[in-house]
Protein backbone atom coordinates (compact mmCIF):
# COMPACT_ATOMS: atom_id res chain seq x y z
CA UNK A 1 0.00 0.00 0.00
CA UNK A 2 1.24 3.40 -0.61
CA UNK A 3 1.58 6.18 1.60
CA UNK A 4 1.79 9.96 0.72
CA UNK A 5 3.30 12.25 3.57
CA UNK A 6 1.75 15.76 4.21
CA UNK A 7 4.37 18.06 6.37
CA UNK A 8 2.17 20.69 7.39
CA UNK A 9 5.13 23.46 7.81
CA UNK A 10 3.50 27.10 7.26
CA UNK A 11 3.24 27.83 11.25
CA UNK A 12 4.07 31.50 12.49
CA UNK A 13 5.24 30.01 16.13
CA UNK A 14 5.04 33.72 17.45
CA UNK A 15 5.47 31.99 20.63
CA UNK A 16 9.62 31.40 19.52
CA UNK A 17 9.60 35.20 19.67
CA UNK A 18 12.11 36.47 17.67
CA UNK A 19 13.26 33.10 16.36
CA UNK A 20 10.38 33.31 14.38
CA UNK A 21 10.35 36.70 13.11
CA UNK A 22 12.30 35.56 9.66
CA UNK A 23 11.66 32.37 9.28
CA UNK A 24 8.19 29.78 9.97
CA UNK A 25 9.09 27.62 13.04
CA UNK A 26 9.54 24.37 11.29
CA UNK A 27 12.69 26.50 9.94
CA UNK A 28 14.09 27.39 13.33
CA UNK A 29 17.85 25.58 13.63
CA UNK A 30 18.38 22.85 16.62
CA UNK A 31 20.75 20.80 17.70
CA UNK A 32 23.65 23.01 16.40
CA UNK A 33 23.68 21.70 12.93
CA UNK A 34 19.77 20.88 12.11
CA UNK A 35 16.61 22.59 11.66
CA UNK A 36 13.25 21.53 13.28
CA UNK A 37 12.06 19.83 10.10
CA UNK A 38 14.93 17.64 9.30
CA UNK A 39 13.18 15.54 12.49
CA UNK A 40 9.84 14.24 10.54
CA UNK A 41 11.49 14.17 7.42
CA UNK A 42 14.00 11.98 8.36
CA UNK A 43 11.75 10.12 10.21
CA UNK A 44 9.80 9.85 6.62
CA UNK A 45 12.95 8.67 4.57
CA UNK A 46 13.68 6.05 7.96
CA UNK A 47 10.33 4.55 7.60
CA UNK A 48 10.68 4.45 3.69
CA UNK A 49 8.33 6.59 2.80
CA UNK A 50 9.31 8.71 -0.45
CA UNK A 51 6.34 10.79 -1.20
CA UNK A 52 6.31 14.05 0.85
CA UNK A 53 4.77 17.22 0.84
CA UNK A 54 5.76 20.33 2.57
CA UNK A 55 2.82 22.97 3.02
CA UNK A 56 4.36 26.54 3.64
CA UNK A 57 2.88 29.72 4.58
CA UNK A 58 4.41 31.92 6.74
CA UNK A 59 7.54 33.42 5.58
CA UNK A 60 8.53 30.51 3.33
CA UNK A 61 11.82 31.10 2.17
CA UNK A 62 14.22 30.30 4.69
CA UNK A 63 12.64 26.92 4.45
CA UNK A 64 12.50 26.26 0.84
CA UNK A 65 15.84 27.37 0.42
CA UNK A 66 16.83 24.83 3.34
CA UNK A 67 14.46 21.88 1.26
CA UNK A 68 15.27 22.57 -2.16
CA UNK A 69 15.66 19.46 -4.08
CA UNK A 70 15.40 17.36 -0.68
CA UNK A 71 18.80 15.17 -2.06
CA UNK A 72 20.32 15.34 1.64
CA UNK A 73 17.04 13.24 2.84
CA UNK A 74 17.22 11.42 -0.85
CA UNK A 75 14.16 12.73 -2.12
CA UNK A 76 15.03 14.61 -4.99
CA UNK A 77 13.40 11.41 -6.95
CA UNK A 78 11.77 11.61 -10.91
CA UNK A 79 8.71 9.49 -9.40
CA UNK A 80 7.60 10.57 -6.10
CA UNK A 81 10.42 12.43 -3.83
CA UNK A 82 9.16 16.27 -2.22
CA UNK A 83 7.04 18.33 -3.50
CA UNK A 84 7.12 22.09 -1.66
CA UNK A 85 3.27 23.34 -1.89
CA UNK A 86 2.41 27.05 -1.04
CA UNK A 87 -1.41 28.67 -1.36
CA UNK A 88 -1.96 30.15 -4.60
CA UNK A 89 -4.55 31.70 -6.47
CA UNK A 90 -7.23 29.29 -7.72
CA UNK A 91 -9.67 31.79 -8.63
CA UNK A 92 -10.69 34.66 -10.17
CA UNK A 93 -9.71 36.92 -6.93
CA UNK A 94 -6.28 38.63 -6.46
CA UNK A 95 -5.57 37.50 -3.33
CA UNK A 96 -4.36 34.14 -2.81
CA UNK A 97 -6.45 30.98 -0.80
CA UNK A 98 -4.36 31.40 2.39
CA UNK A 99 -4.68 27.94 4.57
CA UNK A 100 -7.48 28.95 6.93
CA UNK A 101 -6.77 25.84 9.00
CA UNK A 102 -4.97 22.09 9.11
CA UNK A 103 -7.49 20.74 7.91
CA UNK A 104 -8.16 23.23 4.86
CA UNK A 105 -4.45 23.35 4.45
CA UNK A 106 -4.87 19.27 3.06
CA UNK A 107 -8.18 19.93 1.28
CA UNK A 108 -6.79 22.29 -0.84
CA UNK A 109 -3.64 19.83 -1.89
CA UNK A 110 -6.39 17.07 -2.64
CA UNK A 111 -5.13 16.98 -6.31
CA UNK A 112 -1.99 16.69 -4.86
CA UNK A 113 -3.00 12.98 -3.02
CA UNK A 114 -5.16 12.46 -5.88
CA UNK A 115 -2.62 12.24 -8.50
CA UNK A 116 -0.46 10.12 -6.39
CA UNK A 117 -2.45 7.13 -6.04
CA UNK A 118 -2.00 6.72 -2.24
CA UNK A 119 -3.66 4.35 -0.31
CA UNK A 120 -2.82 6.54 2.96
CA UNK A 121 -2.18 9.66 3.50
CA UNK A 122 0.03 10.58 6.99
CA UNK A 123 -0.48 13.95 8.16
CA UNK A 124 2.86 15.15 10.09
CA UNK A 125 3.20 18.65 11.91
CA UNK A 126 6.71 20.25 11.02
CA UNK A 127 7.63 21.47 14.54
CA UNK A 128 8.10 18.58 16.72
CA UNK A 129 11.50 17.09 17.60
CA UNK A 130 11.36 13.08 17.80
CA UNK A 131 12.28 10.02 16.25
CA UNK A 132 9.63 7.48 14.88
CA UNK A 133 9.24 4.77 12.39
CA UNK A 134 5.85 5.52 10.82
CA UNK A 135 5.95 2.33 9.29
CA UNK A 136 4.74 0.78 12.70
CA UNK A 137 2.22 3.46 12.87
CA UNK A 138 1.08 2.56 9.19
CA UNK A 139 0.46 -1.10 10.22
CA UNK A 140 -1.07 -0.63 13.08
CA UNK A 141 -3.63 1.32 11.39
CA UNK A 142 -4.24 -1.21 8.72
CA UNK A 143 -4.78 -4.01 11.10
CA UNK A 144 -7.73 -2.20 12.87
CA UNK A 145 -8.74 -0.85 9.52
CA UNK A 146 -9.41 2.37 10.62
CA UNK A 147 -10.58 5.34 8.78
CA UNK A 148 -8.24 7.44 10.77
CA UNK A 149 -5.45 6.77 13.41
CA UNK A 150 -4.28 9.20 15.55
CA UNK A 151 -0.72 9.11 17.23
CA UNK A 152 -0.91 9.79 21.11
CA UNK A 153 1.38 10.16 24.18
CA UNK A 154 0.60 10.66 28.23
CA UNK A 155 1.00 14.12 29.15
CA UNK A 156 0.88 15.65 32.15
CA UNK A 157 -2.22 16.71 34.14
CA UNK A 158 -1.06 20.21 33.72
CA UNK A 159 0.04 19.89 30.22
CA UNK A 160 -3.91 18.31 29.11
CA UNK A 161 -4.63 22.14 28.22
CA UNK A 162 -2.52 22.47 25.07
CA UNK A 163 -3.40 19.38 23.54
CA UNK A 164 -5.97 17.58 21.83
CA UNK A 165 -7.29 15.00 24.83
CA UNK A 166 -9.00 11.92 23.62
CA UNK A 167 -10.67 8.84 25.70
CA UNK A 168 -10.67 5.50 24.12
CA UNK A 169 -12.02 2.02 24.58
CA UNK A 170 -10.51 -1.01 25.36
CA UNK A 171 -9.80 -1.87 22.03
CA UNK A 172 -7.98 1.61 21.28
CA UNK A 173 -11.19 3.04 19.41
CA UNK A 174 -11.57 6.55 19.68
CA UNK A 175 -14.59 7.37 21.73
CA UNK A 176 -14.39 10.95 22.60
CA UNK A 177 -12.12 14.11 21.23
CA UNK A 178 -11.51 17.27 22.85
CA UNK A 179 -9.39 20.64 20.62
CA UNK A 180 -7.40 22.26 24.38
CA UNK A 181 -10.10 21.76 26.62
CA UNK A 182 -10.01 24.05 29.44
CA UNK A 183 -11.23 21.09 31.85
CA UNK A 184 -9.90 17.72 29.99
CA UNK A 185 -11.41 14.70 30.51
CA UNK A 186 -7.64 12.83 30.44
CA UNK A 187 -4.35 12.63 29.71
CA UNK A 188 -4.13 11.20 26.42
CA UNK A 189 -3.08 13.51 23.98
CA UNK A 190 -2.60 14.08 20.31
CA UNK A 191 0.71 14.45 18.86
CA UNK A 192 -0.36 15.66 15.62
CA UNK A 193 0.31 12.54 13.85
CA UNK A 194 -2.49 10.95 11.77
CA UNK A 195 -2.65 8.24 9.06
CA UNK A 196 -5.73 8.76 7.16
CA UNK A 197 -7.28 6.44 4.32
CA UNK A 198 -7.18 8.57 1.17
CA UNK A 199 -10.35 7.86 0.40
CA UNK A 200 -12.22 9.02 4.12
CA UNK A 201 -10.04 11.58 4.22
CA UNK A 202 -10.65 13.35 0.98
CA UNK A 203 -14.48 12.61 1.65
CA UNK A 204 -14.94 14.30 5.14
CA UNK A 205 -12.95 17.53 3.81
CA UNK A 206 -15.05 18.28 1.12
CA UNK A 207 -17.48 18.09 3.37
CA UNK A 208 -15.88 19.96 5.84
CA UNK A 209 -15.16 22.45 3.77
CA UNK A 210 -19.14 22.77 2.59
CA UNK A 211 -19.69 23.46 6.55
CA UNK A 212 -19.88 27.42 6.91
CA UNK A 213 -19.26 27.03 10.83
CA UNK A 214 -16.57 24.66 11.00
CA UNK A 215 -13.07 26.17 11.26
CA UNK A 216 -11.38 23.45 9.14
CA UNK A 217 -9.14 22.27 12.03
CA UNK A 218 -8.47 18.42 12.45
CA UNK A 219 -9.14 18.64 16.20
CA UNK A 220 -12.01 21.17 16.28
CA UNK A 221 -13.87 20.19 14.02
CA UNK A 222 -12.56 16.55 11.82
CA UNK A 223 -12.29 14.30 14.59
CA UNK A 224 -15.48 14.44 16.74
CA UNK A 225 -17.75 14.65 13.37
CA UNK A 226 -15.49 11.54 12.52
CA UNK A 227 -16.40 10.04 15.80
CA UNK A 228 -19.88 11.04 16.06
CA UNK A 229 -20.23 9.56 12.48
CA UNK A 230 -19.38 6.15 14.03
CA UNK A 231 -16.51 6.30 11.75
CA UNK A 232 -13.68 3.87 12.75
CA UNK A 233 -11.10 6.49 14.87
CA UNK A 234 -7.98 4.75 16.51
CA UNK A 235 -5.62 5.77 18.86
CA UNK A 236 -1.63 4.58 18.88
CA UNK A 237 0.46 4.38 21.91
CA UNK A 238 3.58 6.14 21.83
CA UNK A 239 5.84 6.08 24.68
CA UNK A 240 9.43 7.52 23.61
CA UNK A 241 10.73 11.04 23.36
CA UNK A 242 8.69 13.57 21.98
CA UNK A 243 8.42 17.38 22.19
CA UNK A 244 6.70 20.12 20.52
CA UNK A 245 9.43 23.01 20.91
CA UNK A 246 6.83 25.80 20.18
CA UNK A 247 7.86 27.77 23.13
CA UNK A 248 11.14 29.61 24.50
CA UNK A 249 11.06 27.36 27.39
CA UNK A 250 10.38 24.25 25.23
CA UNK A 251 13.17 25.01 23.04
CA UNK A 252 15.75 25.94 25.49
CA UNK A 253 14.51 22.58 27.26
CA UNK A 254 14.92 20.32 24.36
CA UNK A 255 18.33 21.52 24.25
CA UNK A 256 19.14 20.75 27.49
CA UNK A 257 17.53 17.44 27.36
CA UNK A 258 20.34 16.77 24.39
CA UNK A 259 23.23 17.14 26.97
CA UNK A 260 22.30 15.17 29.44
CA UNK A 261 24.80 11.72 29.79
CA UNK A 262 22.41 9.18 28.40
CA UNK A 263 19.97 11.51 26.30
CA UNK A 264 16.46 10.81 25.37
CA UNK A 265 16.65 11.55 21.56
CA UNK A 266 20.48 10.08 20.80
CA UNK A 267 21.53 12.22 17.13
CA UNK A 268 24.51 9.21 17.65
CA UNK A 269 22.67 6.65 16.71
CA UNK A 270 23.19 5.49 12.66
CA UNK A 271 20.60 3.15 12.55
CA UNK A 272 18.56 6.41 12.40
CA UNK A 273 20.22 9.23 11.51
CA UNK A 274 18.80 12.81 11.10
CA UNK A 275 19.73 14.47 7.67
CA UNK A 276 20.15 17.95 6.80
CA UNK A 277 21.83 20.32 4.64
CA UNK A 278 24.61 21.98 6.03
CA UNK A 279 27.55 23.73 4.44
CA UNK A 280 30.72 22.72 4.58
CA UNK A 281 32.78 24.45 7.30
CA UNK A 282 36.47 23.46 8.65
CA UNK A 283 36.85 21.16 12.20
CA UNK A 284 36.30 22.75 15.53
CA UNK A 285 39.26 24.65 16.62
CA UNK A 286 39.50 24.57 20.38
CA UNK A 287 42.72 26.52 21.53
CA UNK A 288 45.05 26.53 24.11
CA UNK A 289 43.37 27.48 27.64
CA UNK A 290 39.75 27.04 26.49
CA UNK A 291 37.55 24.56 28.49
CA UNK A 292 34.32 23.04 27.16
CA UNK A 293 31.72 20.73 29.12
CA UNK A 294 28.97 18.84 28.04
CA UNK A 295 28.14 20.93 25.20
CA UNK A 296 27.40 20.42 21.75
CA UNK A 297 30.02 22.40 19.39
CA UNK A 298 29.59 22.07 15.59
CA UNK A 299 32.17 22.92 12.52
CA UNK A 300 33.39 26.08 12.04
CA UNK A 301 33.91 26.93 15.92
CA UNK A 302 36.43 28.48 17.28
CA UNK A 303 36.62 28.09 21.14
CA UNK A 304 39.47 29.93 23.31
CA UNK A 305 37.27 30.63 26.32
CA UNK A 306 34.65 28.67 28.12
CA UNK A 307 31.77 26.44 27.24
CA UNK A 308 29.54 24.80 29.28
CA UNK A 309 26.11 22.95 29.03
CA UNK A 310 25.77 24.79 25.58
CA UNK A 311 24.52 24.10 21.99
CA UNK A 312 27.42 25.84 19.24
CA UNK A 313 26.29 26.05 15.90
CA UNK A 314 28.68 26.44 12.90
CA UNK A 315 31.03 29.32 12.79
CA UNK A 316 30.86 30.13 16.62
CA UNK A 317 33.41 32.31 18.26
CA UNK A 318 34.26 32.44 22.09
CA UNK A 319 37.04 34.53 22.46
CA UNK A 320 39.69 34.31 25.59
CA UNK A 321 38.08 35.25 28.34
CA UNK A 322 34.45 34.65 28.05
CA UNK A 323 32.22 32.29 29.10
CA UNK A 324 28.97 30.56 27.73
CA UNK A 325 26.71 28.78 29.94
CA UNK A 326 23.50 27.05 29.99
CA UNK A 327 23.28 28.66 26.48
CA UNK A 328 22.22 28.02 22.69
CA UNK A 329 24.44 30.60 20.12
CA UNK A 330 23.54 29.95 16.29
CA UNK A 331 25.13 30.60 13.52
CA UNK A 332 28.13 32.74 13.45
CA UNK A 333 27.62 34.61 16.42
CA UNK A 334 30.67 36.38 18.60
CA UNK A 335 31.60 36.66 21.81
CA UNK A 336 34.07 38.75 22.24
CA UNK A 337 36.72 38.40 25.34
CA UNK A 338 35.49 39.06 28.96
CA UNK A 339 31.92 38.66 27.96
CA UNK A 340 29.22 36.49 29.87
CA UNK A 341 26.17 34.67 28.66
CA UNK A 342 24.14 32.52 30.84
CA UNK A 343 20.69 30.79 29.97
CA UNK A 344 20.02 32.31 26.56
CA UNK A 345 19.45 32.07 22.95
CA UNK A 346 21.51 34.26 21.04
CA UNK A 347 20.11 33.91 16.84
CA UNK A 348 22.56 34.13 13.86
CA UNK A 349 25.48 36.86 13.65
CA UNK A 350 24.66 38.04 17.48
CA UNK A 351 27.84 40.04 18.32
CA UNK A 352 28.36 40.43 22.36
CA UNK A 353 30.57 42.83 22.78
CA UNK A 354 34.15 43.26 24.82
CA UNK A 355 32.85 42.61 28.66
CA UNK A 356 28.81 42.79 27.93
CA UNK A 357 26.95 40.63 30.23
CA UNK A 358 23.96 38.58 29.14
CA UNK A 359 21.85 36.72 32.04
CA UNK A 360 22.85 39.32 34.52
CA UNK A 361 21.96 39.63 38.44
CA UNK A 362 19.51 37.54 39.83
CA UNK A 363 16.32 39.59 39.54
CA UNK A 364 13.35 36.74 37.52
CA UNK A 365 11.01 39.22 36.58
CA UNK A 366 9.09 37.74 34.63
CA UNK A 367 8.24 38.63 30.95
CA UNK A 368 4.82 38.38 30.45
CA UNK A 369 4.41 39.32 26.78
CA UNK A 370 6.77 35.55 25.75
CA UNK A 371 5.84 33.71 29.14
CA UNK A 372 9.64 33.58 30.09
CA UNK A 373 9.68 33.39 33.92
CA UNK A 374 12.99 31.27 33.99
CA UNK A 375 15.66 33.59 33.14
CA UNK A 376 16.18 32.38 29.57
CA UNK A 377 17.27 35.25 27.51
CA UNK A 378 16.65 35.87 23.68
CA UNK A 379 18.63 37.90 21.26
CA UNK A 380 17.50 38.29 17.76
CA UNK A 381 19.09 38.05 14.36
CA UNK A 382 22.35 40.43 13.83
CA UNK A 383 22.13 42.36 16.86
CA UNK A 384 24.91 43.67 18.38
CA UNK A 385 25.04 43.67 22.46
CA UNK A 386 27.80 46.71 22.94
CA UNK A 387 30.94 46.01 24.97
CA UNK A 388 30.10 46.42 28.58
CA UNK A 389 26.37 46.25 28.38
CA UNK A 390 24.16 44.30 30.97
CA UNK A 391 21.16 42.18 30.00
CA UNK A 392 19.03 40.83 32.79
CA UNK A 393 16.94 37.93 32.78
CA UNK A 394 13.73 36.93 30.85
CA UNK A 395 14.71 39.65 28.22
CA UNK A 396 13.94 39.66 24.30
CA UNK A 397 15.72 41.73 22.39
CA UNK A 398 14.79 42.01 18.55
CA UNK A 399 16.89 41.34 15.33
CA UNK A 400 18.93 43.81 13.45
CA UNK A 401 19.66 46.05 16.72
CA UNK A 402 22.90 48.18 16.47
CA UNK A 403 25.04 49.77 19.06
CA UNK A 404 23.89 52.84 18.59
CA UNK A 405 20.35 52.25 19.47
CA UNK A 406 20.68 51.25 23.20
CA UNK A 407 19.32 54.08 25.78
CA UNK A 408 21.54 53.72 29.01
CA UNK A 409 23.88 50.79 29.89
CA UNK A 410 21.33 48.03 30.71
CA UNK A 411 17.91 46.34 29.95
CA UNK A 412 16.25 45.21 32.82
CA UNK A 413 14.66 41.70 33.53
CA UNK A 414 11.34 40.75 32.31
CA UNK A 415 11.70 43.57 29.64
CA UNK A 416 11.48 43.67 25.84
CA UNK A 417 13.68 45.68 23.28
CA UNK A 418 12.58 46.45 19.95
CA UNK A 419 10.05 43.77 19.10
Amino acid sequence: MRTYAMILAGGRGSRLSVLADKRAKPAVPFAGKYRIIDFPLSNCINSGIYDVGILTQYRPRSLMDHIRSGAPWDLDRLNGGVQLLQPYVKGSDTDADWYAGTADAIYQNLDVLRNSRCDNVLILAGDHIYKMNYSILIDYHNSRQADVTVATLRVTPDEATRFGILETDASHRVISFEEKSREPKGTLASMGIYVFNYDVLSRVLQEDARDPNSIHDFGTNIFPKMINSSLRVFAFPYGAYWVDVGTVQAYWEAHMDLLQENPMLDLLDREWIIHTRSEERPPVNIRTGATVNHSLITDGCVIEGSVEYSVLSPGVKVARGAVVRYSILLTDTTVESGAYVDRSILDKRVTVGKGAHIGYGTDYTENRQFNIATGINVIGKNTIIPPNFKVGRNVVIGSDVTDDMYNGDMIRSGENFRV
